[in-house]
């Protein structure tokens, strides 16, 4: 009967979800080189089942240019572009949703598998589903981004890419949660400590900053305002407000900015903070104090690779690497605050 029983914990359904986990890592990565490169509209259309297959033919490819064509991004960006151009950014696009595509079947295969074998503790079965339906809502939420871009404007709306890269960091967030828990078994403190607070903290602190970041990158904000400490000579740019308060806080290139460097500010001081407080601690285990340090060495080098970017007027591979070491940053901030719910 022991057979049919099941542990606690999975070592495979672990090595499952950061095997999940480090997909979703790629697919930030090249969603962000599809971004960069001005890609994410050249596919107009969302077929999720037919889409899997590329043109086939030169007439195939011809009605997907003339679709282009037809969009503001084509008229007052790329106009004249050829379809060899034009196949160029088609494939960055394609890549981008065919890993998406991937990541889904990835996650499903596995978790059918381990299900009728039994292997999933009970205690993940509709965590696992959620984050199954999780993976789905962010590929609908990709398709309204990519709308927001074809009929009134030549790229995404800022807003609407924050939700789809939020959405992305807290999928990898929940799948490295889930993944620990899998490793680890589900004991936890009985009472959430100081540290508990802290680390939690500390990790609503880097997610947010995530969302700051997205829209910097939605409105192009990190080819403008590229002196460091200041910001076109002043600390206060002059052109902060919009036209409204969400403009402002939305769709103002100085605004956005400007956010995203005070709450780096604060980000690096609470890191740096926690992580000196946990080295001097008596009472953390050895892994928390380990995770501490390394959260705030983490945020020190990101908020350094973030001002070298911005100074260079973000090349595309300084720029992939910040958001690259973003998504590693919430790892180890997921782990922190994980670990520190543990006796």
């Amino acid at each position: 009967m022991t057979s049919f029983l099941r542990s606690d914990r999975s070592r495979p359904v672990a090595v499952w979800l950061f095997a999940v986990a480090a997909l979703v890592l790629a697919m930030v990565v090249v969603g962000g080189a599809t971004r960069l490169t001005g890609s994410g509209l050249s596919i107009t259309e969302w077929k999720p089942i037919s889409g899997v297959l590329p043109p086939m033919s030169d007439a195939a490819w011809a009605a997907e240019f003339a679709r282009y064509r037809q969009i503001p991004q084509y008229a007052e960006v790329n106009r004249g572009m050829s379809l060899a151009a034009f196949q160029s950014i088609y494939w960055w696009e394609w890549a981008h949703r065919l890993l998406g595509r991937l990541l889904g079947a990835a996650f499903l295969a596995p978790f059918i598998y381990f299900l009728v074998r039994r292997q999933l503790p009970n205690r993940l079965i509709w965590r696992c589903a959620a984050l199954f339906v999780l993976g789905g809502l962010q590929g609908v939420v990709g398709w309204w981004m990519v709308a927001s871009g074809l009929a009134d404007r030549v790229s995404v709306a800022p807003e609407r890419l924050m939700v789809h890269l939020g959405l992305a960091f807290a999928l990898f967030a929940a799948l490295i949660w889930t993944g620990l828990d899998a490793w680890a078994g589900g004991v936890r403190q009985s009472a959430p400590s100081r540290w508990t607070r802290y680390a939690g903290v500390l990790l609503a602190m880097v997610y947010l900053q995530v969302l700051l970041g997205a829209l910097v990158a939605g409105n192009d904000a990190g080819f403008a305002y590229n002196d460091w400490p200041l910001m076109n000579g002043a600390f206060w740019p002059a052109d902060y407000a919009g036209a409204g308060l969400w403009a402002t806080i939305a769709h103002s290139q100085a605004a956005v900015q400007l956010h995203h460097r005070l709450w780096a500010y604060a980000l690096v001081i609470a890191a740096l903070v926690s992580a000196v407080g946990a080295a001097r601690s008596r009472y953390l285990a050895t892994e928390t104090k380990a995770l501490a340090i390394a959260v705030g060495a983490a945020v020190l080098l990101q908020a350094l690779l973030g001002i070298a970017t911005l100074m260079m007027a973000a090349p595309i591979g300084m720029a992939i690497a910040h958001q690259l070491a973003a998504a590693l940053l919430v790892a180890l901030a997921v782990a922190f605050a994980w670990r520190a719910r543990r006796p």
